[in-house]
């Protein structure tokens, strides 16, 4: 199980609740609680969402559209690992 914080874009339940499952603590992208996320989930479709590119900071963000929730997951794993090696 992971500890991972990520915000996702609202529309993108399928994602929320399969990182959930994988034992990832989602909340909402926008709420305040976002400053403590590991990264950001996007659907895509607004894709300067709150003028992100990749990355925010040191947070990464992941564009969702036409990913699998599995590969999503799999990107939050990449992006964390090379946070914590970076």
């Amino acid at each position: 199980m992971t500890n991972y914080r990520v915000a996702v874009e609202e529309g993108l339940q399928n994602v929320s609740e399969y990182l959930q499952n994988q034992g990832c603590d989602v909340v909402s992208l926008g709420q305040h609680q976002n400053r403590d996320c590991n990264c950001f989930v996007i659907s895509g479709m607004d894709k300067d969402l709150m003028g992100m590119q990749d990355t925010v900071g040191q947070i990464q963000v992941i564009n969702a559209q036409g990913m699998t929730p599995d590969e999503v997951y799999q990107a939050v794993q990449r992006g964390m690992d090379q946070q914590q090696r970076g």
